[in-house]
């Protein structure tokens, strides 16, 4: 891949690959119960629609991601901690992505209390969004490096006050580009029906 892809496609490419996966009606299970969730890509967890998104988005637009998506991509500074998603060609990654899952909701509709914790915590063993965005900041994987945040829109529970919380703590931290975002809709599962998929580059 020679072009460099800009972060509002990306965003944009993972929003539809969202959606696209989630035709296919996949089914998570539980890992406690090992009893299936409700169709639909809602309650899969963090990585399992990390691979899902990114395997459409090959599909989806292949002279863009053909070849050239990672997941799980060792930080060269400390090798068992992985970056979720790397474009480009491993001798200059395009792009260095973390990604994090804004879900208020349980696949039964119950409120889950920590999710704020994995976008907002400043502590590292929380891996939040906000301590991903440090973590890469002071990497050396890519010169372009970004946080991805995708989230189930509820009318009780609006992603917009945590996605503006999460973008005071981050600017605080490591300054961020303008926000990217793209919605998705129309999804199978009857609670996360609905959502965004929010993009910003880490300033240098």
């Amino acid at each position: 891949m020679s072009a460099h892809i800009a972060l509002a496609t990306i965003v944009e490419d993972f929003a539809t690959c969202i959606k696209l996966a989630d035709a296919g009606r996949p089914q998570a299970v539980n890992i406690r119960s090992k009893e299936p969730f409700q169709a639909g890509i809602g309650p899969h967890s963090e990585a399992q629609v990390v691979k899902l998104v990114t395997d459409e988005m090959v599909v989806y637009q292949p002279q863009l991601y053909e070849g050239s998506v990672s997941i799980g991509v060792p930080y060269p500074e400390s090798p068992r901690q992985k970056c979720d998603l790397c474009v480009g060609d491993p001798s200059e990654w395009k792009w260095a992505i973390e990604i994090k899952m804004l879900r208020f909701l349980g696949d039964n509709g119950k409120l889950n209390d920590n999710i704020l914790m994995h976008i907002l915590s400043p502590y590292p063993e929380h891996r939040s969004a906000l301590t991903d965005c440090m973590k890469l900041s002071a990497s050396s994987l890519s010169r372009s490096k970004a946080i991805v945040i995708y989230g189930f829109e509820h009318d009780m529970w609006p992603l917009e006050p945590a996605i503006e919380a999460f973008e005071i703590l981050a600017q605080a931290k490591v300054g961020l580009s303008q926000r990217y975002s793209t919605m998705f809709e129309n999804l199978v599962h009857p609670i996360h029906a609905r959502g965004k998929v929010f993009g910003w580059q880490l300033r240098p």
